[in-house]
């Protein structure tokens, strides 16, 4: 085993014990390698994702797989160890970001052979491999075993708790906007755009030469999504005063387009839970748009079949993003300087920063590993 410094056998964890209860701030033992891709890193930062809470709250079955559970799908740490026959890329010492998907592939599925998301013999969608902090251990621990193959070298001057941030939320609505297939120029609403995805959405966007409408429903996020935007032809709506069918008719006037079936957004891209989040993006866009469903409540979406036969709306699904498209997205991030709005807490303030969560204000949530326990 190659090492930096010396190795703790033992580490701090917020453990998950069962359904609908708190973390459990808890000693155990430290993880062991288990394949040459593997690396041990110290953690430096985990963020809090509204997936963390669905799987505490027992509405993402079967997960997690057994008791007691590690959450955190997005991560950031340093490399303090490799295995004695490693075939990782990277060096102790580099700096790394971990998303959740995907943890030891198995290299033979119809996903792993086909190199069309990742490299051949690795894909992010092998049906057969872990997933960081949803069925394995994640990131709300001192230290953690990873993947090499599925991280991502963090840019210099990039700190460990953005990029953190960006493993879930960044990936995730980076690959939506790709998957909408916009040029430049083009209009894209995010729905729910003052949430921890959606005001990153908003920078990204712009920055990718998109009109951008965000829209939200709480006076935080909406504050937050405003706060964010360098392009003065963005638009940050609030969905609970001004109706969709109002918003569409104010962009074909400023399109000076007559028809109104020619009036409205190119793409959407649904980040919330809600039915009426859905039907809002819906009705945002014009003839032939596409809307990109993000978010998976547990009794789904309905959608109207004449919007998809009459107006040849287009629905697809965005989950996270491949890891080529994970590292192009962190070097861009650092390249525009797309930050993420970020509260902190200790490790041992796991629970406090449910309650934060929980308030709705938006931004991101993060555990930042050198803060000291008060």
């Amino acid at each position: 085993m190659s090492t930096s410094t010396p190795i703790p056998s033992q580490m701090r964890a917020q453990l998950l014990t069962a359904f609908n209860t708190p973390y459990t701030l808890s000693t155990i033992p430290l993880p062991s390698f288990s394949s040459p891709h593997d690396i041990l890193i110290r953690v430096l930062a985990a963020s809090y994702c509204h997936t963390d809470h669905v799987i505490s709250q027992g509405q993402l079955p079967p997960f997690p797989l057994s008791f007691p559970h590690i959450s955190c799908h997005e991560f950031s740490g340093e490399i303090i160890s490799l295995p004695p026959n490693s075939l990782s890329p990277f060096k102790i010492g580099d700096r790394v970001g971990v998303p959740g998907r995907s943890f030891h592939p198995c290299g033979e599925c119809f996903e792993c052979l086909s190199g069309k998301e990742d490299e051949k013999g690795y894909s992010v969608y092998c049906t057969k491999a872990l997933n960081n902090g949803i069925s394995c251990d994640g990131g709300f621990r001192e230290y953690a075993v990873v993947d090499s193959r599925q991280c991502t070298p963090i840019p210099e001057g990039m700190d460990a708790i953005q990029a953190a941030t960006l493993m879930c939320a960044g990936v995730t609505i980076y690959g939506a906007l790709k998957k909408c297939g916009l040029k430049k120029g083009q209009r894209v609403g995010i729905i729910g755009a003052g949430g921890g995805l959606g005001h990153l959405g908003v920078q990204f966007g712009e920055i990718m030469g998109l009109r951008v409408l965000g829209v939200d429903v709480a006076d935080g996020p909406l504050k937050l999504a405003k706060k964010v935007v360098r392009d003065e032809k963005t638009m940050i709506v609030d969905g609970r005063v001004v109706e969709a069918k109002d918003v569409v008719t104010d962009i074909g006037k400023e399109d000076e387009k007559r028809d109104r079936e020619d009036m409205g957004l190119d793409a959407v891209i649904i980040l919330p839970e809600s039915q009426k989040a859905f039907d809002y993006g819906i009705e945002l866009l014009r003839r032939h748009g596409k809307c990109v469903v993000v978010s998976f409540p547990e009794n789904g979406f309905n959608f109207s079949a004449r919007d998809v036969v009459f107006r040849d709306i287009s629905i697809v699904g965005s989950l996270v993003a491949s890891n080529k498209v994970l590292r192009e997205m962190i070097q861009f991030a650092a390249d525009h300087d797309v930050k993420a709005s970020v509260r902190t807490f200790a490790l041992s303030k796991q629970n406090e920063l449910v309650v934060e969560y929980l308030k709705g204000e938006g931004g991101k949530l993060v555990i930042d590993m050198t803060l000291q326990d008060i």
